[in-house]
């Protein structure tokens, strides 16, 4: 009979193994629980055959089968384990395992050469990219890239016909907001339809993301790491070009080439644009790689945002001056509590679930507690200035924002002390947070379907 600490240790095991495969996207969650059950079996019966109870629990994986793939994968993660010796058996991948990552790279290309040409497109009918840009193209940019990436995403999820057609109805309603409205290039509305429509949008590779399981509190917390992996990626491919276009600038005008028009005119907005897609496939083909690195990446930044946050509340308190609220200041703000906001989404989503709360979740509450106060200064400042001066686009579409963004930061807040005082489970949060991720897509749609018109297209 295994010892309690035995016991916990092997729970331990079950819980990261089970982990690990509900985050795979070829499974459901009735697949995960049957895999489970079979092989809480197998491990009792090598237990009753007198292996030890580690010794059962690695040669139970194993001896999975149809999951050998899946335990080769995971092994490679845990290579600190014995799961290198007992797994990693020198065999090499599936023929079926080569034949779709082949297939995904063939579709990758496509849709990221249909990205690349789609923003040429448009000079066939005279929208020059230069003269142009300050309108057609600051609205339109993100029409010219998501709906690829969405069409890859969809293509691996094999998505149904009827989630097809919702995702090509959403992306219709995308460009009708973007060029239907009689906007000047220097309106307020300008400025929020390019800001609010990629928001709108990525929800939309959202729902292309979860069309395997779309009402899967998982599978939205997948798309939030999705998203973070995504990003890190894409900067990395971003560093990269920017390198390769020092070098390609400095070897050419050494021979009296310049490349200025092929790099601003090609180079630099098709390759943009084909980036996003292809950071959408490493993040799909390496999965496991960068969800090693974005963890780190989020406990260095999130003492350090701490203390920034901090550092603020201090400094404003000793000055008692005013916070601006003009439209750089309130989209720094803005964009300061979605770095916040993102910081907790991630770590929520690379936390083991079972793990007690530590130090870290400690500083993750400070963190959150700091944005909440200053988000709610932010919006008395708002509120002050509209009550004052009327409103604007501007201040209106920041106003919801804000009091959006104050909803989540104070029931996450209350979640995370309840999980640190040991009070709330820590799937609380993880529900809390996936539930809230249609508020936000509403909010991006109302803003660049609704404003525009409401304030007279100003």
């Amino acid at each position: 009979m295994t010892a309690p600490h035995g016991q916990d240790e092997m729970e331990a095991q079950f819980a990261q193994w089970r982990q690990y495969v509900q985050c795979r996207r070829e499974l459901q969650q009735s697949d995960a629980e049957e895999l489970e059950d079979h092989l809480r079996g197998s491990v009792d019966e090598l237990i009753a055959v007198g292996l030890r109870a580690d010794e059962a629990f690695l040669v139970a994986v194993k001896r999975m089968g149809s999951l050998d793939d899946l335990s080769r994968e995971f092994a490679r993660e845990h290579s600190e384990r014995l799961w290198k010796q007992l797994v990693l058996t020198g065999e090499t991948d599936s023929p079926v395992a080569a034949t779709r990552s082949r297939r995904d790279l063939v579709a990758m290309v496509l849709c990221g050469a249909g990205a690349a040409a789609s923003i040429k497109l448009p000079e066939l009918f005279g929208m020059g990219f230069e003269e142009d840009a300050d309108r057609f193209y600051a609205t339109n940019f993100s029409l010219f890239a998501l709906p690829w990436l969405a069409a890859f995403l969809a293509w691996r999820r094999r998505a149904r016909p009827a989630l097809i057609g919702v995702l090509l109805a959403l992306f219709a309603l995308g460009v009708v907001a973007a060029n239907v409205y009689p906007l000047a290039a220097d309106s307020q509305s300008v400025v929020l339809t390019a800001i609010h429509l990629p928001i709108a949008l990525w929800f939309v590779v959202g729902l292309a993301y979860v069309a395997d399981d779309l009402r899967s509190s998982r599978r939205r917390m997948d798309f939030i790491r999705f998203t973070g992996e995504w990003f890190v990626y894409f900067v990395l491919i971003a560093l990269g070009g920017g390198v390769l276009i020092a070098f390609m600038f400095g070897t050419f005008e050494a021979i009296g080439i310049s490349p200025d028009v092929f790099i601003s005119q090609w180079l630099l907005p098709c390759g943009f644009l084909a980036a996003v897609v292809v950071a959408g496939w490493l993040v799909e083909a390496k999965q496991g790689v960068v969800e090693n690195i974005a963890p780190v990446l989020t406990r260095l930044f999130t003492p350090l945002f701490t203390a920034v946050l901090l550092a603020f509340l201090v400094a404003f308190g000793w000055t008692s001056a005013g916070i601006d609220v003009e439209r750089e200041a309130l989209i720094l703000f803005n964009l300061l509590l979605v770095v916040v906001l993102g910081l907790l989404l991630y770590s929520i989503s690379a936390r083991d679930p079972l793990a007690p709360p530590g130090l870290f979740d400690k500083l993750q509450f400070a963190l959150v507690v700091s944005a909440l106060v200053i988000d709610v200064l932010v919006l008395l400042e708002i509120t002050g200035r509209i009550t004052e001066y009327g409103t604007t686009p501007n201040k209106a579409a920041a106003l919801g924002e804000n009091v959006i963004l104050l909803a989540n930061l104070a029931w996450s807040a209350w979640l995370v002390l309840g999980f640190v005082r040991r009070r709330t489970p820590f799937g609380a949060l993880e529900r809390w947070q996936t539930g809230y991720l249609p508020v936000y897509a509403a909010w991006a749609w109302i803003v660049v379907l609704v404003f525009p018109p409401l304030f007279s297209y100003l």
